[in-house]
């Protein structure tokens, strides 16, 4: 986890970043994940560009990015629906060689667009999820959660970035319902972001 960073001063801006790094955080545990990353779409050039990452690629992908539309994650950007895939070998949408290239091959990918205002800013993507039982729907409902709240924190960065300030008050129920989702050290993944996006929101009223 990303070191503690103060929400005061100069530092403000930092908050962001860190809540966006605690919900991929979140997801990873929630799905029992290998990894779980947040894409910025680019706005000039469709591109997308590693924002946030837990777990595999953790270490190196930060800042790294693809052409639009490329493999799963591009696909959900420009459809704007979110897509699960248990076999990626079988779904031709998958990029082996962009997947590749971030030094981790999954199996299985899930992926949801994170959408504002109509449009789609980021995707949320969790690689190898080792979560049974709960059922597809279930598990895209919760993703769609997760993706709700990472629209939010990466709305805020990105008008942070743009020298714009925004009132997002709705990011504080988000996380809550996701904390209800999950069990036992999930909660305090959970209630970790929620005490973030707590701290943000006051500043930015």
């Amino acid at each position: 986890m990303s070191s503690e960073i103060p929400l005061h001063g100069r530092d403000t801006d930092m908050s962001e970043p860190k809540l966006l790094q605690s919900i991929v955080e979140v997801a990873r545990h929630v799905f029992a994940a290998a990894a779980s990353s947040i894409f910025v779409v680019e706005e000039t050039s469709g591109d997308l560009i590693f924002e946030a990452v837990a777990g595999e690629g953790e270490g190196h992908l930060l800042g790294s990015r693809f052409p639009a539309g490329t493999g799963i994650v591009g696909w959900v950007a420009i459809s704007g629906q979110p897509m699960m895939v248990d076999d990626v070998s079988k779904n031709p949408a998958f990029a082996k060689d962009a997947a590749s290239s971030t030094g981790f091959l999954p199996s299985s990918i899930m992926a949801a667009p994170l959408i504002r205002h109509g449009r789609c800013i980021g995707v949320l993507e969790v690689l190898d999820s080792g979560v049974g039982g709960r059922g597809q729907l279930a598990d895209i409902e919760l993703l769609s959660l997760l993706a709700t709240q990472a629209a939010l924190g990466l709305e805020l960065l990105l008008r942070v970035r743009g020298g714009r300030d925004t009132a997002a008050t709705e990011a504080r129920t988000v996380i809550e319902r996701i904390a209800a989702h999950a069990d036992g050290p999930v909660d305090d993944a959970a209630l970790r972001a929620l005490a973030l996006a707590e701290e943000l929101l006051a500043q930015r009223r």
